[in-house]
């Protein structure tokens, strides 16, 4: 008998607790309370939180190349369905469609959802996967409010820069494809023009 597929959301990127210098991608299931973290390095955290950001970078990612040379083929992506999770580690595929014909592609997990964020594709697990590897958040994920923390704290020294040096900086950083300091500078610029 078929395992009932359970849809996940990208909740958001956080700082990992358990891995030095890596991210927390956390996924939630719909329409439910439980969570599912998954570690991933930081160029994935870097590509999902650009677009997640709504980020500009002067040259296309890794998964914006791949995505054009699909489109160029007439390939879409369908859904990514993580389908196995093994001492840690999580295993998913891409489901593709080139006019009728059905390609399937073992991939990472984190460039699956990288893909899948961009082309707004659904992203599916099982059942036994979400018991196995979720946890259940009564209240906000406690990690994503402590990386908050962290970014307020670190805006803090950026709150006394005028809105065209910010955007200044903004520029420097995208093109230093350094996203993480973008998306902050990105919120302060948008918080002071909101004020005036």
């Amino acid at each position: 008998m078929k395992e009932q597929k359970i849809k996940l959301e990208v909740l958001g990127i956080t700082f990992s607790q358990v891995q030095a210098g890596a991210y927390a991608l956390v996924l939630s299931e719909e329409n439910g309370s439980r969570r599912i973290p998954i570690i991933i390095g930081t160029p994935e955290a870097q590509s999902i939180a650009i677009f997640l950001e709504d980020l500009h970078p002067p040259r296309p990612l890794t998964h914006e190349l791949f995505l054009k040379f699909a489109e160029a083929l007439h390939v879409s992506l369908r859904e990514i369905f993580i389908y196995k999770f093994e001492e840690g580690i999580f295993y998913s595929k891409l489901f593709f469609l080139q006019g009728e014909k059905e390609i399937i592609l073992d991939s990472r997990t984190s460039d699956a959802i990288a893909l899948a964020v961009r082309t707004k594709s659904p992203i599916y697990t099982t059942e036994s996967i979400v018991k196995e590897a979720g946890i259940v958040m009564e209240d906000d994920d406690e990690e994503m409010e402590d990386s908050e923390t962290a970014n307020k704290e670190r805006s803090f020294s950026y709150g006394s820069m005028g809105l065209e040096e910010l955007e200044s900086s903004l520029k420097e950083a995208i093109d230093m494809e350094d996203y993480e300091k973008a998306s902050l500078l990105r919120d302060l610029i948008k918080k002071k023009k909101e004020k005036s």
